[in-house]
């Protein structure tokens, strides 16, 4: 083996560890917003400010930030009302819901890209989609469905907010794309930065519009808001962002699935989630759908 391809062996093993890496820390985000003693939108405002001056700091360090203006700042402006949503949306799930499902529903947002892609790029939606999306839903009615009518308003609501929480979040994704491919300074690094800048204010607004405390009661809140910042908004998606370019979109896909999957059993593991066999096979099946749909039109 000569030098080029072993170097590209080394850059690919690399990439591959930083993703399982990254795909396994973001998959503890909701299992900290469970463990701080902040109403769900306080979490999310501490989420974004902690992270995004974490980021800030390491994009000064790097000289990477002195491209950021104003025209940057404002094409940011609608991802991070987006993002802001999600996280309004998402946090209050995962206290209805818990940590495992609420991140699973979340990740439908694949199925509402995919729509998006259809109306406003033209699109075609194969077989591909079709048989993961029947999977997924499947899996979701295994784990919730079947005993809809018995579940408490609060669970049902968690699961609500778990879907509108896919649609946000598939919003924010497609908005921060066109953001950056109309500003090429926007970096994925640069861009995740200013969009938790500028979400940190929306969600600081809603905490007062709540009427919420930034109060952080206890040594444990703080851990885990510092926790959810870092490992969450930081390092995980810097990882990420660093091994997506060298690894092919059929095995990130795989690999991002680790946080749904992670989080689910994390739920079970550190919340005593009451799970059937019934649960686990629809989680299986969901996650299954999720991967399949995310292929649709790749060779």
């Amino acid at each position: 083996m000569n030098a080029t391809a072993t170097a590209g062996s080394a850059a690919y093993r690399s990439a591959f560890l930083k993703m399982l890496a990254g795909a396994a820390l973001i998959s503890t985000t909701s299992i900290f917003v469970r463990y701080a003693h902040v109403a769900p939108t306080v979490s999310a405002f501490y989420r974004l400010a902690f992270g995004g001056v974490m980021l800030l700091g390491l994009l000064v360090v790097r000289g990477e930030w002195r491209r950021f203006g104003l025209r940057d700042a404002l094409w940011l402006v609608v991802p991070a009302l987006a993002f802001a949503v999600d996280l309004i949306m998402w946090h209050r799930s995962i206290h209805y819901i818990g940590p495992g499902l609420a991140t699973l529903i979340g990740n439908f947002q694949v199925f509402v890209m995919a729509l998006a892609g259809v109306v406003f790029y033209r699109e075609k939606l194969g077989w591909r989609f079709a048989l993961g999306l029947a999977l997924a839903v499947f899996g979701l009615w295994l784990i919730v469905g079947q005993g809809w009518s018995a579940l408490s308003s609060d669970y049902r609501l968690g699961v609500l907010l778990g879907v509108l929480t896919g649609i946000a979040y598939a919003i924010y994704m497609l908005t921060q794309r066109r953001a950056q491919l109309r500003r090429p300074t926007l970096t994925p690094q640069v861009a995740l930065c200013g969009v938790s800048l500028i979400c940190a204010v929306m969600l600081a607004v809603a905490v007062v519009a709540e009427g919420q405390s930034f109060a952080i009661p206890d040594a444990q809140s703080w851990a885990a808001l510092l926790a959810l910042a870092f490992f969450g908004q930081v390092l995980g998606w810097v990882l990420i962002s660093q091994a997506m370019p060298v690894l092919p979109a059929s095995l990130v896909g795989l690999l991002l699935l680790l946080q749904p999957a992670l989080s689910f059993v994390l739920d079970v593991i550190l919340f005593a989630r009451p799970t059937a066999l019934t649960d686990w096979i629809g989680l299986a099946l969901s996650l299954l759908g999720i991967f399949v749909a995310s292929q649709r039109g790749r060779g």
